[in-house]
Formats: structure tokens, C-alpha cells, sequence
């Protein structure tokens, strides 16, 4: 498979899946999303898969949310579309069937933040940082991060982090 912003290796069975739009601080365009999607489909039926790793390009992000040059393009149910397309992806990365791991270094915001949680594991180096920050723009989170995080901590803490934007860090 070849794709335009993604790296896909495989070692032992283990699958490591590169968002490769560095210069972009790997943000999640449409082209991305339809990578993701097509890459996940095809590992869900991959029996020589045992675990798959997802990672960010370079030093500075994970992924730093959605691009919002793309986003600020939407409109409506453009916009409805394009968040039920992020949620259709991670979906099927939270049950993938095997385990999917998110190897964070940097910034994890907004969608960025919202594929760790649809991942099984998160580990963070000491330079990530989390958050989403959508309510600054005056939007949710789309991707089922406001379905994810109350799950994944106390629902106290998460709507402290949802109504505020607040980053945390990995400790």
C-alpha cells in the first residue's frame, strides 16, 4: 500500500503506522483520515498482525489535532460529515481486534488527543502533552473525545479538560 502522509512498516507482526505530515505537526486533513481508514480496514483482516503501533513524525507532535485549514472550510453538514467520517476512523481503531498501541512524543491535541484515547494503550515520553483545546474555537470535539475521556478518567476531570482547553502533561 502506498500512501501520501503516512508510513507503514512491518517487523515480527507488529505494525507501526506513522502520521508523516511533520510540517504540519501531523495534523489530520481529509487525505490522512482516508489513509487511516483504509490502513485500519486492511489490518482488521490481517492475521499476520498481532499489534499495531500508531506515531507522529518528527520531534514536536503526535498529532496536533485537526488541520485547521481544512476545518475552517467546513460548513454545516460538511462540517457533520467530516466529524462522522474521524468517528467512523477511530471507531475502528478502538476495536480493531487487536491491541493498538499510541506512541506519543509532543503535542496530542484535539484529534490528535482523541486517536491516543481510541487506542488501547497510551505511552507518552516526557515531552507529550494533551489536550483539547476545540472549546478555544468555539467547537467540540469531534471525534468521540467527549464520549472517550469521561471513560478513560473521572468525569469531574474530564469536563474540567473539555469546558477549558487545558493541556496536561505526561506525568
Amino acid at each position: 500500500m502506498d500512501f501520501k502522509n503516512l508510513l507503514f512498516e512491518v517487523k515480527e507482526s507488529i505494525a507501526t503506522v506513522t502520521i508523516n505530515r511533520p510540517d504540519k505537526l501531523n495534523a489530520l486533513n481529509h487525505d490522512t483520515m482516508r489513509e487511516l481508514k483504509e490502513l485500519f480496514t486492511s489490518l482488521k483482516n490481517d492475521d499476520s498482525i498481532n499489534v499495531v503501533i500508531v506515531t507522529g513524525a518528527g520531534e514536536k507532535a503526535f498529532v496536533a489535532g485537526a488541520d485547521i485549514s481544512e476545518l475552517n472550510k467546513l460548513e454545516g453538514a460538511t462540517g457533520k460529515d467530516f466529524a462522522e467520517a474521524g468517528q467512523s476512523v477511530f471507531n475502528l481503531i478502538e476495536n480493531l481486534g487487536k491491541p493498538v498501541i499510541a506512541a506519543v512524543n509532543g503535542f496530542a491535541l484535539g484529534g490528535g488527543c482523541e486517536l491516543a484515547m481510541a487506542c488501547h494503550i497510551r505511552l507518552a515520553s516526557q515531552k507529550a502533552k494533551f489536550g483539547q483545546p476545540e472549546v478555544n474555537l468555539g467547537i467540540i470535539p469531534g471525534y468521540g473525545g467527549t464520549q472517550r475521556l469521561p471513560r478513560l478518567i473521572n468525569t469531574g476531570r474530564a469536563m474540567e479538560y473539555l469546558l477549558t482547553g487545558d493541556m496536561i502533561d505526561a506525568d
